[in-house]
């Protein structure tokens, strides 16, 4: 074969594989997440400086009526550059230093970087003697004005760990698997999880179920860029007969700060389109097309009591919000509502009327379109209108309210100082606290939003702390998105999976429960768009012949293409298919932006073209004359990357792939497999082809071992399970301090492996271990769900983990009411090793195990209650004490942390450290080993999940003519109904590969099938569906039938018996009720509930319930005058009764009932309520 033949060569589907490593190679798996935060960073917040206008102080006279005019001195501020550094971070002796994300883990730090600002201040001097009120100004740079601290998301551009190697990352005590896109925000890793939203400036057509005052209703929520708020606009049109003396349906639309509803045309005439004529060129087009003009006829009946221009403003003007203006200050009002506020994203600058009246002449002309059925009503749910807010937006809105705060504080100050006649010095008005503090506040609680604002605005659970249970869970935790509907809605359309999320999210991964379908996850290839400067796409349409909307003829729009950028209407274009082309083709040759979209609709004569952040998109490979432009040259290529310097941004900038979204998806054919790429193929003309179909599934769904063999909900539940194994979550575990960590022992590899798990550091950071299973009934301990355990296997080792607690404790300044509010008042508590002598309140606990510091000593084993962190905190000094210094006892109170009650364990690791404002911190690491025992967790990667239900020693597990025994014996009954083919499967698989002693593929969509396996299996002389003969541990005899076995991956899973069980005779009781506390962790009792209740009643054990309800739980004793009914006085140490409102002191009884009743009669009697008890 020579080398031009090569050069052509058609790829396989092993190739495919080289380019989706390209691909994960160069953007990781938190791209989303890096490339938004980048942006914010480098261009929003400057935009947002940017925009905010210059400050004015003038001298306010009022205040001062003393003071001539002469010599007054106004200042203006104007904002300028900003400078962001690496993130450092001030000590408390004031030194500065670089700031590691693991120190601030470790020391409870927030990973900030500082921000300055250039401010230009200008101070004008009136002059009093010239006439002309000349005035002397002098500007004054001030460079580089702290502004405050911006919290630094890890591995993005500004952070200390960009582009550092394995090696200097575990310098830094940082995991080279460890992938960024979080925060560190005092101490704790904080994800800013997507929000999911319509998108805005597009226009939805839905038609309103009856009954109802409208028929249809289009609307458009028109925004000028992300950060800042939406209006919407509604067009309605009406049933017949709504509006009086108008017969049919007249079409009326909201207008921003307007109450009412106004007419459509009215509108028109306000942008100034009078005559009848020119409103219908805007809304038909066409007027050969009686159909439409006969709709539009009722609304210009209605409206044709407004006939010019000054009218239909006043009209507008009357309905706005101001009361009792003139009529000019009216129209004023009307007018600039138009201009700024109603549809602002096709332009606020006066004279954009045309351009307005052109986009709501469109709204309408859609809106009939629909009522009439000649275009498909929208569908909410459709992933197109869909956009992600990632970190990018988030960050953005909330730092433009907090700047925006932050200039209101200048004012003032600058205000408040001119007033008063002193110096005005701008660095001193500028609180570094504000944003500092705003952006902290919003990352650490996840309430989106200011402190004190309406509580209908704050968003709540956008940023949570990251799951650091697997490394699966991180990674998924990182790429979650969430739609802020209420979770108690019960709507199922959202919920649903449709069709247009094929690639983009994860079908089988989301919560169970009230979230299931609202809360999903990214596809693996799936990366969202972090937009793109409009300003390119709209030059270039310009060169390309598009008419602009002011220069054409109405007439011309039915005959041509209309185009939309980011779902502004910027023109017409004659040749759309030319214009698309050529589109095209500077998208693939990187001339425009890779992640534009242009979206040809034919049906609707449209050309829509979005730059826009916050679109979902993927990459598919490109095809051309059925073959694809990706050849075996380009592979080879790329598995020699480090010769040929070949890497993924060369296959998008060569016009071998691009990214599609899911809006031009609908206008392509993609073909499923490159086997469909026949020349032959005359029934398709395919434009791309898919990389890979298992590409549409997500983290947790990738590790599944053939999911295409289950039924569906069973893979959902894997994807929760696998975010819950045992494993090694991170290789700085040690260096960490977690709140609560498990780390498996010997965890091993999978034998059945996905190809995306190289992605995924599955097989380096892995989560289970392959046990040999046996699928047999055996001695009914795995009815149920139950699985039967080897102890021997477990003694060797078997599932083994060890789990770290840790505890945190700080010494914090305590206030008395005497002390004045000075940085030296109050007094700060102490670790110490408290004695029973000088400390009040101690408790029963043991205190011996601490060191003179008051802290637990490393390798100390320690159990339920031991105090291991002794601190003393001061006590305030009684009024008496102060007179008497011998009537003082303690001067110290007992403030120590014990360890939980309910756990053990060894003393791993203490740190002691300061924190931000140089306080003693300290954080004790307790670890305890977890071994296997009945009750215990565990599932395979299937959905099958079970606890450990007994274990057999090894002579008493069934074995094989080798000698095998299982380590973990299933229940068979667990496999038909539930229908998890892949498990069998992949233990089928597994066996092959336990005996060749390479990894077996288990990648979905793939073409190996069950026979393929079978074969292989009978060659090494086994049973060909992986059968054995046994034999009874027991007894010795062989088993009836044959059992299936072989080695099946499984995972411990984070639930375990120890950390569940609870029981309780006595203990703590509520103070207000004095009735059991709930809960385990405050070894709390079990509630005997309504149902019990109502069970017991109709057993008719009477005295079951009283023990239940009255005696274990707050019986109390009550003395009751035999008189009058009310409770007495009872003194029995001396043994005296009385009740003093009957003066009766002999005829008393004792009664019992529930404090709780008890409680209740007191608080009626405060109502003046007597509750008398006849005894």
């Amino acid at each position: 074969m020579g080398a031009d033949d090569e050069a052509g060569e058609e790829i396989n589907q092993e190739d495919v594989w080289e380019v989706i490593s390209a691909y994960f190679d160069e953007k990781g798996l938190v791209r989303q997440q890096l490339d938004s935060f980048d942006e914010f960073i480098m261009n929003t917040m400057q935009e947002i400086v940017d925009e905010s206008p210059k400050l004015e102080l003038v001298p306010n006279q009022q205040h001062n009526p003393t003071m001539q005019t002469a010599g007054a001195v106004s200042y203006g501020i104007q904002f300028g550059q900003i400078y962001l550094s690496k993130p450092t971070w001030v000590e408390a002796d004031q030194t500065t230093s670089a700031m590691f994300p693991n120190e601030a883990r470790l020391r409870n730090l927030t990973y900030a970087a500082p921000l300055y600002m250039d401010l230009t201040q200008t101070t004008r001097t009136e002059d009093p003697d010239d006439p002309d009120g000349a005035a002397d100004e002098e500007k004054q740079q001030l460079d580089k004005v702290f502004l405050g601290q911006v919290p630094i998301m890890l591995r993005s551009t500004y952070c200390i760990l960009k582009d550092s190697n394995d090696r200097e990352l575990t310098d830094l005590g940082e995991c080279p698997y460890d992938q960024g896109g979080y925060f560190v925000i005092n101490g704790s890793e904080k994800v800013l999880i997507a929000q999911e939203k319509m998108t805005n400036n597009a226009v939805y057509c839905f038609s309103k179920k009856q009954p109802s005052k409208y028929s249809w209703v289009a609307e458009i929520k028109s925004s000028l860029d992300t950060t800042r708020p939406a209006s919407a606009m509604h067009v309605r049109l009406l049933n017949p007969g709504q509006v009086k003396n108008v017969a049919g349906a007249c079409i009326h639309a909201t207008v921003p700060y307007i109450r009412t509803e106004v007419p459509v045309v009215v509108l028109f005439r306000a942008l100034n389109f009078v005559s009848d004529r020119e409103v219908l060129e805007h809304i038909v087009y066409d007027f050969s097309d009686p159909q439409l003009m006969e709709l539009v006829r009722p609304s210009l009946a209605e409206a044709f009591v407004i006939q010019n221009r000054a009218v239909a403003l006043d009209y507008i003007g009357k309905r706005g919000s101001t009361q009792g203006v003139s009529k000019d200050k009216r129209i004023e009002y009307a007018k600039q509502i138009l201009q700024r506020e109603m549809l602002p994203h096709v332009g606020i600058q006066p004279y954009c009327e045309t351009k307005k009246a052109y986009f709501v002449g469109y709204i309408v002309h859609k809106l009939l379109m629909s009522s009439i059925g000649a275009r498909r009503p929208d569908d909410r749910d459709h992933f197109a209108q869909k956009r992600l807010d990632l970190a990018g937006p988030l960050l953005g809105q909330l730092f433009r309210q907090l700047f925006r705060k932050l200039s209101k504080d200048v004012q003032k100050y600058g205000q408040k100082c001119i007033d008063k006649g002193q110096d005005f010095s701008p660095v001193a008005a500028v609180q570094h606290k504000t944003i500092s503090n705003g952006l902290k506040y919003a990352l650490a609680t996840g309430n989106w939003g200011q402190q004190k604002s309406a509580p209908g605005s704050i968003r709540a659970g956008v940023s949570q702390v990251l799951n650091r249970l697997t490394f699966a869970s991180t990674l998924s935790h990182l790429r979650r998105l969430n739609t802020p509907i209420g979770r108690e809605g019960k709507l199922a359309k959202p919920r649903q999976l449709h069709n247009t999320h094929w690639g983009m999210v994860c079908p089988a991964e989301t919560p169970e429960g009230q979230a299931v379908g609202l809360v999903k996850n990214l596809s693996l290839m799936a990366y969202i768009s972090v937009g793109s400067a409009p300003e390119p796409i709209l030059e270039f349409l310009e060169e390309w012949a598009t008419e602009n909307l002011e220069e054409i003829q109405p007439s011309a729009i039915p005959a041509a293409t209309k185009v939309f950028v980011n779902g502004a209407w910027v023109g017409i274009h004659h040749q759309p298919d030319q214009l698309v082309k050529t589109l095209r083709a500077m998208r693939r040759g990187v001339d425009i932006s890779a992640e534009v979209s242009i979206v040809r609709d034919i049906q609707a004569r449209e050309l829509r073209l979005f730059s826009d952040a916050g679109r979902c998109c993927r990459p598919i490979l490109i095809v051309e004359d059925q073959s694809l432009l990706l050849k075996k040259e380009h592979i080879d290529k790329l598995r020699d990357k480090e010769v040929s310097r070949f890497n993924w941004s060369d296959c998008i900038a060569n016009g071998l792939i691009e990214y599609i979204d899911t809006e031009e998806e609908e206008t392509v054919m993609i073909a499923m497999n490159l086997s469909d790429l026949r020349a032959d193929n005359r029934m398709y003309r395919y434009t791309h082809c898919e990389i890979h179909p298992s590409m549409i599934l997500g983290i947790c769904a990738s590790i599944i071992p053939f999911p295409d063999h289950n039924q569906s909900p069973r893979n959902t539940y894997q994807s929760a399970m696998g975010k819950q194994a045992m494993g090694v979550y991170i290789t700085n575990y040690q260096l960490r301090m977690d709140t609560m960590a498990n780390v498996l022992y010997y965890p091993q590899k999978p034998l059945g492996i996905t190809r995306s798990m190289s992605y995924l550091h599955f097989r380096e950071l892995p989560a289970g271990i392959n046990a040999t299973v046996a699928i047999m009934c055996y001695s009914g301990y795995n009815q149920e769900d139950s699985v039967i355990f080897s102890q021997s296997s477990i003694d060797r080792g078997f599932f083994r983990s060890v789990f770290y607690r840790c505890y945190r404790d700080e010494e914090r300044k305590v206030y008395f009411s005497g002390d004045r509010g000075g940085p030296e008042s109050g007094r700060s508590e102490k670790f110490e090793r408290p004695s029973r002598e000088t400390v009040e309140g101690l408790r029963r606990c043991d205190y011996s195990k601490l060191d003179e510091d008051g802290l637990v000593p490393p390798g100390v084993r320690v159990s339920g209650d031991d105090i291991i962190i002794g601190k003393t905190a001061p006590v305030e000094p009684r009024a008496e004490e102060l007179q008497d210094a011998g009537a003082a006892r303690y001067e110290k109170r007992d403030a120590s942390t014990p360890l939980r009650s309910s756990e053990a364990g060894y003393v791993d690791q203490v740190l002691l450290t300061t924190n931000q404002e140089g306080r003693k911190f300290v954080k004790v690491r307790i670890r305890s080993v977890r071994v296997p025992q009945i009750g215990d967790k565990f599932a395979s990667r299937h959905g099958q999940k079970g606890t450990i239900g007994i274990t057999y020693r090894q002579e008493d597990m069934p074995f094989n003519c080798e000698g095998i025994t299982p380590d973990i014996i299933v229940n068979p009954h667990a496999i038909p109904s539930r229908m998890t083919i892949g498990h069998l499967v992949e233990c089928l698989l597994s066996k092959v590969s336990s005996l060749t002693g390479d990894e077996g593929d288990a990648t979905p969509f793939a073409s190996v099938t069950v026979d393929d396996i079978s074969k292989l299996l009978q060659n090494f002389g086994y049973q060909k569906r992986g059968f054995e003969v046994m034999y009874n541990g027991h007894t010795g005899r062989r088993l009836e039938s044959s059992i299936f076995l072989g080695p099946t991956y499984y995972q411990r899973l984070k639930h375990m018996v120890d950390d569940k069980i609870h029981s309780r005779a006595r203990g703590p009781v509520t103070l207000l009720t004095r009735q059991p506390m709930e809960g385990r962790a405050r070894d709390g009792g079990l509630r005997f509930g309504e149902m019990e209740r109502d069970c017991m009643i109709s057993h008719g054990v009477a005295s079951i319930m009283k023990e239940r309800l009255f005696e274990c739980s707050d019986r109390f004793r009550v003395h009751v005058c035999d008189i009058c009914g009310m409770v007495a006085i009872a003194n029995l140490n001396k043994g005296t009764f009385e009740c003093r409102g009957c003066r009766n002191k002999t005829r008393i009884s004792q009664v019992f009932m529930p404090y709780a009743c008890k409680l209740l009669f007191q608080e009626l009697m405060a109502m003046q309520i007597a509750p008398r008890m006849m005894v």
